[in-house]
């Protein structure tokens, strides 16, 4: 296939990504994730420029490997693990804001901080929202293996494949920005844990415990010296009563 026509075989997918190429919100996310959301673009685009060298030299049944849903399937996990890692890390930084504020003791803040668990249940609630961006996967892997069967000769292979790319790319869009929503529904759910930080204050024990007794030790002693109590034989000599 000449190169002139591989563009032909592999269409652009920035308009069907959409948001995570242009995003169009009323407020940043409360943790940086522009820089995931343009790697994440960034490697659907890269992965397309392969495929359209591929077809250019080989036809258009050898750009099907290059944008197959392991590829697809990489390049969102990849995004994932980095934001769910970022949103676990914006938590942490707020429980370790509010342990400060209150002067809460550094080993009680800081056993309040995500554990390794709790980051993996993050970065799986986070990409619960790629469910429907799987099944376009799917049925990618479908278009591609037709195409591939009829060595990219046949046009209506070739339009089902395209199709599916421009559906995985929209699948893909809004898989991001359920990732988006659910990354602020971890600060909400996180947040009467950080309430709770925000709103200790330190026991009195300590203060009645160590400093009745000193406050008491004084008082009697400031009776003694002004002659209204008694005093012990002992501090009678001392002081020379």
């Amino acid at each position: 296939m000449p190169a002139a026509t591989a563009d032909s075989v592999v269409p652009e997918l920035g308009p069907s990504l959409g948001r995570l190429v242009v995003p169009r919100r009323l407020q940043q996310p409360w943790v940086p994730l522009d820089d995931v959301r343009e790697g994440l673009a960034s490697d659907v685009i890269r992965l397309a420029g392969e495929a359209r060298r591929a077809a250019a030299t080989s036809g258009a049944a050898a750009a099907v490997s290059f944008l197959a849903s392991g590829r697809w399937r990489e390049a969102w996990e990849r995004a994932v693990r980095r934001a769910g890692g970022r949103v676990a890390g914006g938590l942490d930084a707020e429980i370790e804001r509010a342990g400060r504020r209150v002067r809460m003791p550094t080993r009680a803040w800081r056993r309040r901080l995500l554990t390794g668990p709790e980051r993996r249940a993050v970065a799986v609630r986070l990409a619960l929202g790629g469910q429907p961006f799987a099944a376009a996967l799917a049925a990618l892997d479908g278009a591609g293996e037709a195409l591939q069967a009829t060595e990219g000769a046949q046009t209506d292979p070739l339009r089902d494949w395209q199709d599916a790319l421009r559906l995985a790319a929209r699948r893909l869009e809004a898989a991001w920005l359920a990732l988006e929503a659910a990354a602020l529904d971890e600060r909400q759910r996180w947040a009467p844990e950080i309430g709770a930080i925000a709103a200790w204050r330190p026991s009195l024990w300590p203060v009645l415990i160590w400093w009745l007794p000193l406050a008491a030790t004084l008082l009697w002693f400031g009776l003694v010296l002004g002659g209204y109590l008694p005093a012990p034989a002992w501090l009678a000599t001392r002081l020379g009563f």
